[in-house]
């Protein structure tokens, strides 16, 4: 029950050499790839992992990988993917990341894929925005900050950044 317990997201180391370029307040875009809307639910205030959503595009002629990522804010950062079989709602790491192939978009969502925050350093909280490095295997690292929602929250309404 506890690993379903999913919160918000992360918080991050930055490495400077990589910094994220501001593509319109709060996407950002490192080489082809763009990431559009970052955000994480608040967590309760034993909770010891969180939730991180955000979608990317790939207008690149290659494929690329989110492979990990970092934060301050919690112990590690992993690649998860929630599926319901048999009604029962399963959970598991994807160790070999997430492909993001050339021309379309990859979207982390509540009950998908997702950014697994594990053993939270404290509570997420609605209205903090929190830095979290991700990492490509092949466009590298980016900084992005995500935006902390309510508890339940459901994912925000689509921005209309993304495939424009």
């Amino acid at each position: 029950m506890k690993r379903f317990a999913i919160g918000a997201a992360g918080v991050a180391l930055s490495l400077a050499a990589y910094a994220a370029t501001p593509v319109r307040a709060h996407d950002y875009a490192v080489g082809p790839l763009k990431i559009d809307h970052p955000w994480a639910r608040a967590t309760p205030p034993s909770a010891k992992v969180g939730g991180g959503y955000l979608a990317i595009e790939n207008t690149g002629p290659e494929p690329d990988r989110l492979v990990g990522g970092s934060t301050e804010a919690a112990a590690r950062v992993e690649i998860h993917e929630s599926s319901l079989a048999d009604g029962i709602m399963r959970m598991r790491e994807k160790t070999d990341g997430v492909v993001v192939p050339p021309g379309q978009t990859v979207e982390f969502k509540p009950s998908g894929l997702h950014l697994m925050l594990i053993d939270l350093r404290a509570p997420l909280k609605q209205g903090d925005k929190v830095k979290a490095t991700l990492v490509f295997e092949r466009a590298g690292a980016v900084a992005v900050e995500l935006q902390v929602q309510g508890v339940g929250a459901p994912q925000p309404a689509a921005t209309g950044h993304v495939g424009h």
